[in-house]
């Protein structure tokens, strides 16, 4: 089994790898796998999600094979065409042979915000699932970010207890320089889903999810016991949640106008999240890196609401847990 979309062991799975995490960080011993490998695939940067992959295969005994296409390795071609250009290796070969050396294959790619059907596609993590013989770890892909949705939603079980049916969230747009994909969105969405939350999402208008995404996160939380809707009022959207969590992303309907959609996130330097919008009592995340004073005021990330360290901690030990689970059964 592939952990690609963060939904493969439904509810109850995802809860319970969450609620080991927290065993984990308690202090609970990992279950180790020793001699097994772990090959990652980095097609691009990363500080948490390389960091506690390499830290979760010690733990659990397994020995971590980082690679960099491109850097340290031959740079990687995702098409099937003439290889006469700059790309030296086919994915098929890589992700073949990666495999022979692995017990599981993690890979991140992030989505190249050009394409609107190549990045529903999820091209270069579809391909290592498609070639690999043994099971992918998305890291990060064009359209989700599974490992961030599993720390997510540890740090809600944390908080918010064990069962999260029916928990207020509020998911918002926040302002940034430049475009970012929308992995994190799209996966705290879904996760949020997945657990039966009752879900805001809130942006400006032109800053929407795929609705395609949208839809299948409508569909997920009702047979959960939860709701997801949406809202361009921003502060209307935070009031009463229980846990608000701020990211910026380029919509879905700017493909193709990326330079007029720079010029309407200008426009929306007000969408800061800033303490006197934050409900009380509500938690404040971000996956991180986070500009402040851009997308978040600093005396909210300093402050008593902030769950983004421990939310950030919180990769290593789900980390662990999915590495667990993973390594015995494949």
């Amino acid at each position: 089994m592939s952990f690609v979309d963060g939904t493969e062991l439904g509810q109850d799975g995802i809860l319970a790898l969450a609620q080991r995490a927290l065993e984990l960080r308690a202090g609970s011993k990992a279950h180790r796998s020793d001699g097994a490998r772990v090959a990652g695939v980095f097609l691009n940067p990363s500080l948490r999600t390389k960091t506690s992959l390499e830290a979760a295969c010690g733990a659990v005994g397994a020995q971590p094979l980082m690679i960099m296409p491109g850097k340290d390795a031959w740079a990687l071609e995702l098409e099937d065409k003439v290889m006469d250009g700059d790309k030296a290796e086919h994915i098929r070969e890589a992700a073949a042979v990666l495999s022979e050396f692995a017990d599981l294959l993690a890979v991140r790619a992030f989505a190249k915000l050009e394409s609107a059907e190549e990045d529903r596609a999820d091209p270069v993590v579809s391909a290592f699932d498609r070639y690999s013989s043994v099971p992918v770890i998305n890291l990060e892909s064009a359209l989700w970010h599974p490992l961030q949705g599993l720390a997510d939603t540890a740090t809600w079980v944390n908080h918010l207890g064990p069962d999260l049916r029916g928990k207020r969230i509020t998911l918002t747009w926040a302002p940034h320089p430049k475009a970012l994909p929308a992995a994190v969105p799209n996966q705290v969405l879904l996760s949020a889903a997945l657990q039966g939350m009752d879900v805001t999402l809130a942006h400006p208008e032109g800053f929407d999810l795929d609705p395609q995404i949208v839809e299948r996160a409508a569909a997920m939380a009702s047979s959960g016991g939860g709701s997801v809707r949406t809202s361009q009022n921003q502060r209307e959207a935070m009031a009463g949640a229980e846990v608000v969590v701020a990211k910026s992303w380029s919509g879905f309907a700017g493909y193709g106008r990326r330079d007029e959609e720079a010029v309407q996130r200008a426009e929306h330097r007000d969408w800061t999240v800033t303490s006197d919008k934050l409900p009380k009592g509500g938690g404040f995340m971000h996956c991180l890196p986070v500009r402040r004073g851009v997308v978040v005021a600093p005396e909210v990330l300093d402050g008593p609401q902030s769950w983004v360290v421990e939310e950030a901690g919180n990769r290593l030990w789900t980390a662990i847990a999915l590495l667990e689970r993973m390594l015995e059964t494949s």
